[in-house]
């Protein structure tokens, strides 16, 4: 694993680009796991990361409740595949429920997935590139922003 990249945003829109410029580096088939506290930024990034895929930024919210959204793109990622797991169980039985092995196996999309599990590493194998994106509160307005790539 590379060492992380730190970045710091001060607005919404800061977040949003930053998700936006990970989405430059992003190809088809792979994982980004987005892991912070409550209103950390994770959706905001997600729009930023859409808007970069050739998607529509304003399609993108918390899936919070029906699990998982999925956006159309253009170029070499087909879609955005948005998993939110904050409200299921840490069970692989769970996460096989939602489709996740249908999401995770579109070859053409990106899956971002909002509050990972650890049952999800029974998800993929060793060879899928995964994306980790941690968000840190370090003030009201600003977030530590932690990008690492295995």
């Amino acid at each position: 694993m590379e060492a992380p990249e730190i970045v710091h945003s001060a607005s919404p829109a800061e977040t949003e680009a930053h998700g936006e410029a990970l989405a430059h580096r992003v190809e088809p088939g792979d994982v980004i796991l987005l892991e912070g506290d409550l209103a950390a930024g994770k959706t905001t990034f997600v729009r930023g990361l859409l808007r970069g895929l050739g998607g529509n930024p304003s399609d993108a919210n918390s899936p919070t409740f029906v699990v998982v959204q999925s956006y159309p793109c253009t170029g070499s990622v087909s879609a955005l595949h948005h998993v939110d797991l904050y409200r299921l169980p840490d069970d692989p039985e769970a996460l096989r429920e939602i489709g996740l092995d249908d999401f995770l196996g579109d070859e053409r999309a990106v899956v971002a997935v909002e509050w990972p599990r650890p049952a999800l590493g029974n998800f993929f194998g060793s060879g899928v590139p995964v994306w980790q994106v941690v968000f840190a509160r370090v003030g009201d307005e600003i977030r530590r922003i932690e990008i690492s790539h295995r």
